[in-house]
């Protein structure tokens, strides 16, 4: 029976965690809400210099390229250094980051294409560097919440992601318009440039600027066991990772779900632009559409499965919907068109289109946080941050190599990203399947 001092004790660090958990899960989504932003302008900005789509692949890569090369150390600093001195830097160096993107017309206007497509890729780059605040603030979660609830408490994540997507786009889609654009003029005085691509990039800065000021005043650093500094540097880190049985086969499955997934993320706007003919505001109406639901399936849906289901089985269902949804993304309208009648104003070919993200956004909710939750059930405890680390940075490789590839065939073929992304998906389930038997084997 506990005492009335103990029960209080446990009360206190309930109340702490809790705070604790809606602080670090706030600075994440002004972070994302930045990014959210961004995202619908950026393949018409890459377009507004008069450059192939390629481009917008290869700047996705180096964004990626770095965060690769940067995520596992942010991870390892963050168990021997701390969680909130690397969030801090994150999100700083991303306010620096979208400033710089927001003067690609400037250097444009200075040193011609050449020298805004080098602004350009030298902020990915240096976002990428600092990208590493989703892998801290998941092993922040994983220092501050029981195992038994992390599945949920990582669900929260994905929320947060899709609550981003929800406003961010939507903000990024009013800024970017002309009447706000025009009272910009009016207000801000002459040396600061204003277009409907410098003004979403410069909100983002603040955004994120915003969030390195509310990690300065409450976000504490978690109490933990510490790891002792180690040495070895990027390869030394995955090398261990494969090096565990545990940890391999996930490291694996993160690399391969990014490379498949980046067909999507890559190629989803442009596709949308030829096929359907949308422009920045209806591309941007489409993502905030995916941020809702992807609030209400890892906020709500994912939270209440992974009470119920193994994290395996949840990693298992996810990539099999996001299998069935990258298979029927890129004939969506043919579907439409044949299947489904018009509704509320609204055509089949757009239904069609809706019903399949809603269907990717499951897949990519239950995929994610099952799959984080299997790398926090493989690592050490004083080892989250790093092995975090290790798998986005696996992703960022992926992403490294797929946006390139999948853009370059997209120019070819539209519909070829997506079904390479399915062909990749379906080795992605294959793995978890066996994975699943081997955790059922040994339970």
């Amino acid at each position: 029976m506990s005492t009335p001092r103990a029960a209080t004790a446990e009360m206190a660090g309930g109340v702490s965690r809790r705070r604790s958990l809606v602080t670090v899960l706030g600075i994440v989504f002004i972070d994302l809400l930045g990014f959210g932003v961004i995202i619908p302008i950026l393949p018409f900005y890459v377009r507004s210099f008069g450059v192939s789509d390629v481009f917008i692949g290869l700047l996705a890569a180096s964004y990626s390229l770095t965060q690769f090369v940067f995520a596992p150390l942010l991870g390892r600093i963050s168990d021997e250094r701390g969680r909130r001195p690397v969030l801090m830097l994150s999100v700083f160096g991303s306010a620096v980051a979208w400033t710089i993107f927001g003067l690609g017309g400037e250097f444009d206007a200075l040193f011609g294409t050449v020298g805004a497509l080098g602004a350009l890729f030298a902020a990915r780059m240096l976002a990428g560097a600092m990208g590493g605040n989703i892998a801290t603030a998941q092993a922040y979660i994983t220092d501050v919440t029981p195992p038994e609830e992390r599945a949920a408490a990582l669900g929260l994540v994905g929320a947060t992601f899709g609550l981003g997507f929800v406003f961010g786009p939507a903000l990024g889609a009013a800024v970017a318009s002309d009447p706000a654009v025009a009272v910009a003029r009016d207000i801000f005085p002459g040396f600061v440039p204003v277009s409907s691509f410098s003004l979403p990039s410069f909100l983002a800065a603040g955004l994120s600027l915003l969030a390195f000021v509310a990690a300065a005043l409450f976000l504490p650093e978690p109490n933990r066991t510490r790891r002792a500094a180690r040495g070895g540097g990027l390869v030394a880190q995955f090398r261990a990772a494969l090096a565990d049985a545990d940890l391999r086969p996930l490291v694996l499955v993160f690399l391969v779900v990014s490379l498949a997934f980046s067909g999507v993320q890559v190629a989803f706007i442009p596709f949308v632009a030829d096929i359907y003919g949308y422009d920045e505001a209806q591309a941007g109406l489409l993502l905030t559409y995916i941020g809702v639901l992807g609030v209400l399936n890892q906020g709500v849906v994912v939270r209440a499965l992974s009470r119920r289901y193994a994290d395996t089985r949840l990693a298992v269902g996810g990539a099999s919907l996001l299998l069935l949804a990258l298979l029927a993304l890129p004939f969506a309208p043919n579907l439409g068109a044949t299947l489904l009648p018009g509704v509320l104003g609204a055509s089949p070919e757009l239904l069609a289109l809706l019903l399949v993200l809603a269907v990717l956004s499951s897949g990519n909710g239950l995929l994610n946080v099952g799959t984080a939750s299997m790398v926090s059930a493989a690592a050490s405890e004083d080892s989250q941050g790093s092995a975090f680390g290790v798998t986005q940075g696996a992703g960022s490789l992926g992403r490294t190599v797929g946006p390139p590839v999948m853009t370059g065939i997209y120019v070819l073929v539209y519909w070829a990203p997506f079904l390479l992304g399915a062909l990749l998906t379906a080795v992605v389930v294959a793995a978890l399947v066996v994975l699943t038997r081997r955790s059922a084997a040994f339970a």
